[in-house]
């Protein structure tokens, strides 16, 4: 076990920090977390909408949804503006990060890339102008969205640390002599992408927006519902974990660029009242197998506070209880800790692709709906009842949590028992 240990912290470990401090996957991964209160303000008015308009209209009572009409109205308001725009929102949440990052002025780099984007995206009708389908601007188009976030951003950023620039005499207030350098590289990308936008469709036979979703992001997406995937991921995750690395974090591109993904698209359906496209999310994975955090570490603080004997981690159990019920797992992972921790490392590798594979199991077979996005800090069994719209959700979830503290459990009561040991051979 040492001998892999120390392995993972020569080769391994190295890579994925290098990876998680990569300026660009940063870029990616911050640009998401921006955009989280809309994000969570869209899975509210999904959620709502799914308890008084969705439940009641499947069981006929329409008195309920007659009832908050209003209400629905709101939410449809909502879903509008942080779902169907969803992805032009994210343009500009990556342009401005990238500028942020490459040290050029981040507003500016924000408002080129979103000037480049309405240049490129083609118009609803010949001869027309501003008829632009939301299709180009909602969930679904956000690989199109990022490619074309990433072109304009870095072509701004590259021309603004060349000699194309105006530069203004000392004493010019420094937002005008900020406007007049960034004005022939701004230029030159809203041309650049203006003519890409009516030529490039020519060659490839179809906007480039419709030819990525046809070519990239849909078999992406398809790989993402493998269930070997799945499960690679998970592992993963529990990997980076195991080594003090946030693996959500990490493999963002995955973890929000995919499944985070997949999970605002199911509640684009849902909003719209069409079925949801995709079976497995990142809600998936915090309502079945990250209750409490990644690994299921909920479940841990259960069992230390019933079995465990060791006085420090009863104490970090019952400091880390109140944020574990809201799936903030850092006190535990940190402070039992879980980090290069031996004892612990087959529980906190395993339970979490054990989970998924039930909860996995259970959503192909039909027993649960397909997970619509609901905030990622309501507590466990909650979370899955309300993103599943049904009882079957919380069921499978509480399940889950069951098994979770059996296996943490028996590691817990190793644990006191590695602990009499030691305190037995002290005595001697």
């Amino acid at each position: 076990m040492n001998t892999f240990f120390n392995w993972m912290e020569r080769y391994f470990v190295p890579i994925a920090a290098k990876i998680g401090s990569n300026r660009f996957l940063i870029s990616i991964r911050d640009a998401f977390i921006t955009l989280m209160p809309i994000t969570m303000a869209n899975a509210v008015a999904v959620l709502l909408n799914a308890l008084v308009r969705d439940i009641p209209t499947q069981y006929g009572w329409t008195g309920i949804t007659e009832f908050f009409a209003p209400l629905i109205a709101v939410n449809g308001a909502v879903w509008w503006g942080a779902s169907a725009l969803f992805s032009l929102l994210f343009v500009a949440a990556l342009a401005y990060q990238i500028g942020k990052n490459w040290n050029v002025d981040a507003l500016g780099t924000t408002l080129v890339a979103l000037a480049a984007f309405f240049c490129f995206t083609p118009q609803g009708a010949t001869g027309t102008w501003g008829n632009v389908s939301w299709t180009y601007t909602n969930v679904n188009a956000l690989f199109s969205c990022m490619i074309i976030a990433i072109g304009a951003s870095f072509a701004f950023v590259g021309l603004c640390k060349t000699p194309l620039k105006i530069k203004m005499p000392e004493g010019v207030p420094p937002a005008i002599s900020k406007a007049f350098n960034a004005m022939i590289p701004g230029i030159l990308v809203i041309y650049l992408f203006s003519i890409l936008g009516i030529y490039l469709p020519k060659l490839l036979g179809s906007s480039l927006q419709d030819w990525i979703s046809t070519f990239v992001q849909q078999p992406a997406m398809g790989i993402t519902q493998n269930f070997g995937f799945i499960i690679g991921f998970a592992l993963l995750v529990q990997l980076l974990w195991f080594f003090g690395l946030h693996g959500p974090n990490i493999l963002g591109v995955i973890t929000e660029g995919l499944y985070g993904t997949a999970a605002t698209a199911n509640g684009v359906a849902a909003g719209a009242g069409e079925a949801l496209p995709y079976m497995f999310t990142k809600t998936s994975f915090e309502i079945f197998a990250w209750m409490g955090g990644a690994g299921c570490t909920i479940a841990l603080i259960i069992a230390i506070l019933v079995f465990g004997k060791k006085a420090g981690e009863k104490a970090v159990a019952k400091v880390a209880l109140a944020p574990g019920v809201f799936n903030i797992n850092e006190p535990v992972t940190f402070g039992v800790p879980l980090v290069l921790n031996p004892l612990y490392f087959i529980p906190f590798l395993l339970i979490s692709p054990l989970l998924v594979s039930i909860g996995y199991f259970f959503t192909w077979i039909g027993f649960v709906p397909y997970a619509i996005p609901v905030p990622w800090v309501l507590p466990p069994i909650l979370s899955a009842v309300l993103a599943t719209r049904s009882w079957q959700g919380g069921v499978i979830a509480l399940l889950n949590l069951a098994i979770a503290i059996a296996i943490w459990s028996v590691f817990v009561i190793v644990g006191n028992r590695q602990k009499d040991v030691e305190l037995d051979a002290e005595e001697v």
